[in-house]
Parts: C-alpha cells; sequence; structure tokens
C-alpha cells in the first residue's frame, strides 16, 4: 500500500471517528437555540476571562464543524454574534466558515470522489456546466442564495475543476453578507424563538439578487460588448 493511500485511510478514519463521537455523545443537544440562550451569560463571562483561548476554540470547533458538514452551523454563528459581538465574531465566523468549507471541498476532491458523486450526480452536471460558463461569479451567485444548502455546495464544487484558492476568497467573499446577518441577529439572541425568525422573505429576496447581481452584469456587459462589434 503507498504512501497516499495510507494518507487517505488515515484522514476518512479521523473523520469517521469525530462523526462518530458526535453521535455517540449526542452533541448535538449542545448546538441548539435552547442550549445557547441558556449558556449566554457563561459563555460571555469566559471570554472576558479567557479571550485568546475562547476565539482559538471557537474557531476549532466551527472549522471541525463544518469540514465534517455536521449539523449546526446557524447555532454556531449566533453564538459568535451573542458572545464575540458583531465586529469579532463576523472576522471569526468569516474565516472559519470558509476554511472548514474549503476542507470539506478538498476532502470530497481526493477522498470522496466516488461518494459525493453517487450522492450529488444529478447535480454535478449542471454545477460543472455552470463552473465552465462563468467560471468562479458562478460559485458567487451560488453562496448567498438559502435555496442552495451550504454544506451540498462545498462537497459538490470539490467534484469541479476549479482551484482551491479561488473556492476558498470566492466562498469568503459570497458568506460574508450571510454571516453579517446571523452574526447581527446572535447580538439580539432574546429576540430570536427559532432561527428561521431571522430570515424574513425580503431578506432571501435580497440575497437571491446579491448573488444574481454580478452574474447579471457579466451578461449585460457581453451583451453590449457583442452588439458594439457588429
Amino acid at each position: 500500500m503507498n504512501r497516499k493511500m495510507m494518507e487517505k485511510i488515515v484522514i476518512v478514519a479521523i473523520g469517521i471517528f469525530a462523526v462518530a463521537l458526535f453521535q455517540y455523545f449526542d452533541l448535538s443537544q449542545y448546538v441548539t437555540l435552547a442550549y445557547l440562550k441558556k449558556t449566554q451569560a457563561q459563555l460571555q463571562t469566559f471570554y472576558a476571562e479567557n479571550r485568546l483561548l475562547m476565539m482559538a476554540a471557537y474557531m476549532a470547533i466551527y472549522i471541525t464543524a463544518t469540514a465534517l458538514s455536521l449539523p449546526g452551523a446557524v447555532i454556531l454563528t449566533l453564538a459568535g454574534g451573542a458572545v464575540f459581538g458583531l465586529f469579532v465574531g463576523t472576522v471569526l465566523i468569516s474565516f472559519a466558515s470558509t476554511i472548514g468549507a474549503t476542507l470539506a471541498c478538498f476532502v470530497s476532491r481526493f477522498l470522496l470522489r466516488d461518494w459525493v458523486q453517487g450522492k450529488f450526480g444529478d447535480k454535478l452536471g449542471v454545477v460543472n456546466e455552470g463552473v465552465r460558463k462563468e467560471g468562479p461569479l458562478y460559485l458567487f451567485t451560488l453562496r448567498p442564495i438559502p435555496a442552495f444548502p451550504f454544506f451540498v455546495i462545498n462537497l459538490v464544487m470539490g467534484l469541479t475543476e476549479m482551484p482551491l484558492l479561488t473556492f476558498y476568497w470566492i466562498s469568503q467573499l459570497g458568506m460574508l453578507p450571510g454571516t453579517l446577518v446571523y452574526v447581527n441577529a446572535g447580538k439580539e439572541l432574546a429576540r430570536i424563538s427559532s432561527p428561521g425568525d431571522i430570515m424574513s422573505p425580503g431578506l432571501i429576496f435580497s440575497f437571491v439578487i446579491l448573488g444574481l447581481f454580478p452574474l447579471v452584469t457579466k451578461k449585460v456587459l457581453a451583451f453590449y460588448k457583442g452588439r458594439k462589434l457588429q
């Protein structure tokens, strides 16, 4: 067995072990809105006394959860706003979510290609065509639109030819508006009874417009240039 195969086996084993621990210890109970509200004051006190440790631990948890496509990203983002505030929370989550998403894309591309192909193969043709025609703008279009699940985009993009560095910076830009909305909502945690309270129809529509704007602009410019050449 060659070294590359051994590395794949080890990484997959670590991922399976982490997911098994999450399920066995029922860690999902700690990423609920009720638990976050109950422990908000304690978390804020701990942060006031251990700022660097709290930020490092939070980022590690967020990156791990995102890389393994574990549930709870919305609650973790609300927690960031509730504990760290708007500016620090946005910076931490923006980098943690993008790093985690890029790791998930990497794992999909180099380790789980067959599984992702079998699970989301019906979406792959459309995504490949979109990336081929529009390049990075296609990913930017998908990121702000709630109808496209965060983890599915990460996994399916792993099977495209988009460079990981491009995936990273486009994801960071594309996810930033949603991050700001949820972090800001986390500051007003007492007013939220469910994550659905955050996403009003008007806000969802705004995200759709935001995602489509660069793509529409590109099409309009291409049409205008084509008319000038005629």
